[in-house]
C-alpha cells in the first residue's frame, strides 16, 4: 500500500524530458519561448514584463517590455534551438538553456540589455550583465525597477503596472467607487482585477465605465 501511494504522488511530478529539445522558436516575451510543442523559460535571465513600462533619461515613459520581446522576436523568432532542459517551474514551464547557430540565447539576450541577469536561478550571466551596464546598452540607459519588483508592485494591487494610469476603480459595499492619489484612502486601497476591479488612467474614463469618485 505505501508503494501504491508512493507512485501516486510521483505520478503528479513533472518530469523532464530525458535528452534536449530541438526545435523552431516561436518568443513569447524577453524570457519565454516555444520550441516546437514545448513552453520554455530561459534560465537565470529576467526580462521586463510584457505591462512593464520604463523612463528614459528624457523623462518619457515607453513600454520597455513589449521592446524587449521586439528585440527578441527579430534576433531569435523562426530559428531552431537545442534547449537543455533544467527545471519545471511553478507554471508548468520547461527552465533550460537553450541555443541557436551556437550561441546561448541568455548570454545573448542579457549582453544586448534586453533582459537582466536573475541571480536568485544562478550566477550564468553575472558577469554578462555587469559588462551591459558598464556601456548602459539596452535597458540599462533607462531608468526602470526589476522585474521581480514590477511583479510584486503589480500582483499586491497597491500601485499600478502602468504609472500613467494610477486611479484605482474599487468595488465596495457602497458601489464602485474610484480613488485618486491624495485622497484619504488612496494608499490602503488595493485593486483585485480578478473581482472586477481595475486602474483607470482618467476620471472622464472611470466615469464612462460606471465608477464615481470617493467622498474623501
Amino acid at each position: 500500500m505505501f508503494m501504491l501511494c508512493i507512485l501516486a504522488v510521483l505520478s503528479f511530478v513533472p518530469t523532464l524530458a530525458c535528452c534536449d529539445i530541438v526545435g523552431t522558436v516561436r518568443v513569447i516575451d524577453g524570457d519565454t519561448i516555444d520550441v516546437g510543442t514545448d513552453r520554455i523559460r530561459l534560465h537565470a535571465i529576467d526580462a521586463p514584463e510584457i505591462d512593464q513600462t520604463c523612463e528614459t533619461r528624457n523623462g518619457n515613459l515607453f513600454a520597455c517590455g513589449i521592446w524587449a520581446r521586439t528585440q527578441v522576436h527579430e534576433r531569435f523568432q523562426g530559428r531552431v534551438a537545442t534547449c537543455d532542459p533544467l527545471d519545471v517551474d511553478r507554471y508548468g514551464r520547461i527552465v533550460a538553456q537553450c541555443r541557436v547557430a551556437g550561441e546561448d540565447m541568455g548570454w545573448v539576450i542579457v549582453s544586448e540589455g534586453w533582459a537582466l541577469a536573475f541571480r536568485r536561478y544562478g550566477m550564468d550571466y553575472d558577469l554578462v550583465e555587469k559588462a551591459a551596464l558598464i556601456t548602459a546598452r539596452g535597458l540599462h540607459g533607462v531608468r526602470m525597477v526589476t522585474p521581480a519588483q514590477h511583479r510584486m508592485v503589480r500582483d499586491k494591487g497597491l500601485f499600478p503596472a502602468d504609472p500613467r494610469c494610477s486611479i484605482k476603480g474599487n468595488i465596495s459595499p457602497n458601489g464602485k467607487v474610484f480613488h485618486v492619489r491624495g485622497q484619504h484612502f488612496y494608499r490602503r486601497t488595493r485593486i483585485n482585477e480578478a473581482q472586477g476591479e481595475r486602474w483607470f488612467c482618467s476620471v472622464s474614463d472611470a466615469q464612462k465605465n460606471g465608477w464615481r469618485a470617493a467622498r474623501r
